[in-house]
């Protein structure tokens, strides 16, 4: 089944561009021009990813952002004209997976939706499953790979995280991966730009502090007190440090 990917903005020509160059790869692409128009067609047609433009008539686009955040686990790309830091800081901090300022590289897009899409769709063989046709019978399939930590349980196949006790916490893609790379290397300092290059296969540059964003998002939803964090330590000057004991977990018989 091809992904399905939401075009939001209000210039007729770029969503007549994208449908055009994005169905040519496979995707099904549907393009609409504003805020009310975005929730009509999400009431009937589920997407997998949403380019969402900030400069919209009616609502801002951040606040449909927010909006798409609380009730959608779907991809969000926020492509817009605004190129100023402070969008791209808020867009991440609202929950975007990352974030292209126009005019931009169609190439340079596309590898980017493929790059979200991966990081939102669990792994069937992560998660003990195999692909069919791949001749792996069942006891030679991966075993499961669940952490962890402090009383915390995290499922990599299943893209799922567990507090003590045993509420599932929404984390969005970005903050998953990032939370995945912690605790796949524990008590390192890991740098913004090694984090970055984990996470989205590039260097900061212009995004420099979007895992600044991203930790402060994780350590909301993980640490007993953000402000004091304890889980998450920033080290001045070097980066980040996921600091609890982490525990690879046996699969379950």
């Amino acid at each position: 089944m091809a992904e399905r990917i939401l075009v939001v903005d209000d210039d007729a020509d770029i969503r007549e561009l994208l449908d055009n160059y994005l169905s040519g790869y496979g995707f099904e692409v549907r393009g609409v021009a504003d805020g009310s128009a975005m929730r009509a067609e999400l009431a009937t047609w589920s997407a997998d990813l949403i380019l969402l433009d900030l400069g919209l008539p009616g609502e801002d686009g951040l606040t449909l952002a927010r909006e798409l955040r609380s009730g959608s686990r779907a991809g969000i790309i926020i492509v817009t004209g605004r190129g100023q830091p402070v969008d791209r800081v808020v867009g991440l901090e609202l929950g975007a997976d990352d974030y292209m300022a126009k005019p931009f590289d169609l190439r340079e897009l596309l590898a980017r939706i493929r790059s979200v899409l991966r990081r939102i769709k669990p792994d069937p063989d992560a998660a003990g499953g195999a692909r069919a046709g791949a001749g792996v019978v069942p006891d030679q399939a991966p075993a499961p790979e669940r952490y962890q930590f402090e009383g915390w349980r995290l499922d990599v196949g299943a893209r799922s995280l567990h507090r003590p006790d045993g509420s599932a916490v929404s984390l969005t893609s970005g903050e998953f991966d990032l939370l995945m790379i912690f605790v796949r290397e524990p008590n390192q300092v890991l740098s913004r730009d090694r984090l970055m290059e984990l996470i989205h296969g590039r260097e900061s540059g212009p995004f420099d502090r979007a895992i600044d964003v991203q930790v402060g998002r994780l350590r909301r939803k993980i640490e007993v007190d953000p402000a004091e964090p304890a889980l998450i330590k920033s080290v001045r000057g070097s980066g980040y440090l996921f600091t609890p004991r982490v525990q690879r977990l046996r699969a379950e018989p």
